[in-house]
């Protein structure tokens, strides 16, 4: 037996222990001493006296991340040994490994100056952390919330104005033919007025954007918000995916070559330094905003495409970024500002690194100019003549020939009693309601499995023609989110998936097999093994696409595997059966099939499948122990899901009372009343679903929590996500947002500028004073894996910055004026320092 004594043991290859209390001859000097100091750290989290040199953390020891990030903050904060992240310990799972990979990575101590970066490299340009922001003044908050409200409200009033006018014309006709003549001239009309107003208003404020850099609450700001809130309304975004997408961007001030197919919905602000080069793909849900909110100021900078450039799936492109003419970027990755992408040359990762994975993986097609304008051409024929006369028709149809709406118009029965008004909310707003529900399914059960027959798997389609226009609808009818939120989290998601197509072979029921956010090309080529759980935020690329044609493809995701939050997980995945994709991980695409292993960050990298603390739940997942419940579970999540309906339709029912109330008040209020019902509707919806969520919880905060999924108090916490929080994208970049994060318990400071931050358990959160949350982001502070759920406290210090899409988990601490780069994971429990920068995927120090 070692006895205790003031120094410490480091055995050789042949020794057994490594402890506080002894001495042994090492290798080196250097790794013998950062070997020691590592020990008696790791010795001290894991509350051991016995360490072996050799022992597995995981496996040996039975740690899990987030002891390990306990143990990397410890180490970080020691003077005398380097900086250690998440991923030197999965790579370098021992004392002796992580102690000879540290001094062998160390820098030299006679260091000269360093030479400056080189641009065509995959490091990204590295900034000073910056201090924190000097708070504006009071009033800049106060002015800028105030006049946002006016031009929301002046906003309101006209669109009140010119449909109320456009209903009075409409209505003047007599005749089928009449109506229909007067509706394609309203719906014409005012659909080319929505276009073309953003991009005025875009030319007028604004003129040319240039990078340039400005404090928010300003009244730079302001102008940036307005044209930013305008083109986010505009009703052209519903044509991503078409030419027509394109030429609006032009209109804008974007430089767009030919044969360009941009496939995000994110659309870009600054468009005057946004350049694409002819050819290029940017796929679904790519972030290039062309800004970036920093520091309590906003940045503007360029993004440049080459020609013939490859943009994957859920990518963040940030300001002063280039990708040269051929060159690729995959799935899940980022550009980080100042990262430049040469010629012909492949990157992924976050920040984007070399690889030699070919992302294109469908031939060309014949798709010319002409194929393009004719599909433009028709799209716009069907908008007006068809789809917009029948919704302006349908519209003035409803309340001329509805008797409950048309007695509302009647001068003589606008003395109405209380209780009629009551009886007829209660008919319109079920019928409406239920009404919409029965033809959803109807739609989904029909549509999609006719159009299924026009898209044969793997066989190559040109773009822009009927094959694209059937498996652009395929997908929109399938996506459909009320569905998934209302089955996700639940036994009956799986039933509604295998309705819509998906191949779930022999399932393993556990009643959380699918969160509530689960998206698809085409579910009729998504299989997914027996025992798989998935957490929330999937997105199967089952389709890829080139500047000319398309292809879909079956994705088959293995058995007993679990997926983690906002993963794109595409056909061809090189991930096999029992598996674990962490959050935000990049799902190879090369190498050999990974089974039996989990697979963590952007390039991915191999880490253990499970820990013993995440299993110590198992025995409730087999035999009568999982059936009794699984059946209790089901029961509750079925009285959830009839719950949220309900509320659901009370709110529809409040905003059918109140739009019936200034149907009879017209007549007497004129044009003000419609405008007046679009901001009431706002204000209405945002106080039921914050007084929802209160309610729920009691209006106490939640407390951190490891349980099973089997758990009640997991069950009733499932019931909380199911709380809608999509009407808070309306109060992005308005002082508003901050103010509906402290009503729903979020403990938030002052001057906190929020451009679309997403805040899953909000009494679990804690943010600072002029903290600045970038669009995309998110605080997550809970995790779900296998049947463990774990929940705890995450605390952003003052002046904190969030980059774009940066996501954050619980148990979380970053320090004041900390930065977290862009589409960085930062991983449970870190601890990142006053005035670091941090970023990555798993987050760690960047280099200064």
């Amino acid at each position: 037996m070692v006895e205790k004594s003031a120094d410490i043991l480091v055995p050789g290859p042949d020794e057994s222990a490594l402890t506080r209390h002894g001495k042994a001859e090492p290798d080196t000097a250097d790794t013998a001493d950062t070997e020691r100091e590592l020990a008696g750290i790791l010795a001290d989290v894991v509350h051991a006296d016995r360490i072996h040199a050799e022992s597995h953390f995981f496996t040996d020891l039975g740690a899990n991340s987030l002891v390990m990030a306990q143990f990397c903050a410890r180490v970080r904060k020691h003077p005398q040994l380097p900086s250690v992240s998440m991923k030197d310990i999965y790579r370098h799972p021992t004392l002796r490994e992580l102690a000879a990979a540290l001094v062998a990575a160390a820098p030299a101590p006679t260091a000269t100056t360093a030479p400056g970066p080189d641009p065509s490299s995959a490091a990204p340009a590295v900034h000073p952390a910056p201090a924190v922001p000097a708070p504006p003044r009071a009033p800049g908050p106060a002015l800028c919330g105030t006049l946002q409200t006016l031009i929301f409200l002046g906003y309101s009033f006209v669109i009140g104005m010119v449909t109320a006018q456009a209903y009075e014309w409409v209505a003047a006709a007599s005749g089928l033919a009449h109506i229909y003549l007067r509706s394609f001239l309203c719906g014409t009309i005012g659909f080319l007025a929505l276009c073309t107003f953003p991009v005025l208003v875009k030319w007028v404020l604004v003129g040319r954007w240039k990078p340039r850099e400005f404090p928010v609450w300003s009244m730079a700001y302001l102008r940036f918000w307005l044209v930013k809130s305008l083109l986010h309304a505009n009703p052209m975004v519903l044509f991503v995916g078409n030419p027509l997408y394109v030429m609006y961007l032009r209109a804008l001030g974007a430089r767009i070559g030919k044969d360009v197919t941009i496939l995000s919905r994110s659309v870009p602000v600054c468009t005057d330094l946004l350049t694409v080069g002819a050819g290029t793909v940017i796929r679904n849900d790519a972030v290039f905003l062309g800004y970036r909110a920093h520091a309590g100021r906003i940045r503007t900078g360029s993004v440049t495409l080459g020609r013939d450039v490859f943009v994957g799936e859920k990518t963040v492109l940030d300001i002063d970024t280039v990708m040269g003419d051929g060159s690729q970027l995959g799935h899940a990755s980022a550009l980080y500002p100042g990262q430049h992408v040469p010629a012909g040359e492949r990157r992924h990762g976050s920040p984007a690194q070399p690889t030699d994975v070919d992302h294109i993986r469908v031939p060309p097609a014949r798709c010319g100019t002409l194929r393009r304008a004719g599909f433009a051409t028709t799209t716009l024929l069907q908008l007006f003549l068809l789809y917009l006369p029948l919704a302006v028709g349908g519209v003035y149809m409803l309340f001329a020939e509805v008797p409950v709406l048309s007695k509302r118009l009647a001068a003589e029965t606008r003395g109405t009693t209380a209780g009629e008004i009551v009886a007829d909310t209660l008919l319109v707003s079920t019928v409406l309601y239920c009404g919409g529900i029965v033809l959803g399914v109807l739609a989904l059960c029909t549509v999609p499995r006719l159009l299924r027959r026009l898209i044969r798997p793997d066989r190559v389609y040109p773009l822009y023609g009927f094959h694209y226009a059937a498996h652009r609808m395929m997908a929109t009818f399938t996506n459909i989110r009320f569905f998934t939120w209302l089955f996700g989290d639940s036994s009956y998601i799986v039933p509604y998936l295998r309705g819509i197509g998906y191949d779930l072979s022999r399932v393993e029921q556990t009643g959380s097999n699918f969160g509530t956010e689960v998206q698809h090309q085409s579910p009729f080529l998504v299989s997914v093994g027996s025992g798989t759980m998935v957490a929330d935020g999937l997105s199967v690329l089952n389709a890829d696409y080139s500047s000319t044609s398309f292809r879909t493809s079956r994705a088959t995701i293995g058995a007993h595997n679990f997926l983690g939050n906002n993963i794109a997980f595409p056909a061809g995945a090189r991930t096999g059966d029992n598996c674990l994709l962490a959050t935000k991980v990049m799902v190879p695409l090369d190498g050999e099939v990974r089974e039996g292993v989990g697979l963590l960050g952007s390039p991915c990298f191999e880490i253990p499948r499970t820990v013993e603390r995440d299993a110590r739940f198992d025995h409730l997942r087999t035999g009568d122990a999982l059936h009794r419940s699984l059946a209790a579970k089901n029961r509750y999540n079925l009285r959830s899901m009839v719950l949220h309906l309900v509320l659901r339709w009370v709110q529809t029912a409040v905003l059918t009372a109140v739009g019936l109330v200034s149907v009879g008040l017209y007549g007497t209020l004129g044009h003000l009343v419609i405008g007046a019902y679009l901001a009431l509707t706002l204000l209405v919806t945002t106080a039921h679903n914050i007084l929802l969520e209160r309610c729920l919880t009691r209006f106490r905060p939640l407390r951190p929590q490891l349980c099973s999924i089997y758990d009640p108090y997991f069950w009733w916490h499932e019931r909380l996500w199911k709380v809608p929080d999509h009407y808070l994208e309306v109060y992005n970049g308005t002082p508003y947002k901050a103010l509906i994060w402290r009503l729903t318990g979020v403990r938030i400071g002052r001057r906190v500028f929020d451009d679309g931050c997403f805040i899953t358990e909000r009494t679990l959160t804690a943010i600072g004073d002029d903290c600045t949350l970038n669009s995309g982001s998110k605080i997550q502070c809970h995790s779900q894996e296998d049947g463990t759920f774990k929940s705890e406290h995450t605390t952003l210090g003052a002046g904190v910055t969030l980059g774009i899409g940066a996501h954050v988990h619980y148990g979380v601490t970053l320090g004041d004026g900390a930065v977290l780069a862009p589409d960085s994971f930062l991983m449970k429990g870190e601890e990142v320092p006053a005035h670091a920068e941090w970023g990555g995927n798993p987050a760690a120090p960047t280099a200064n």
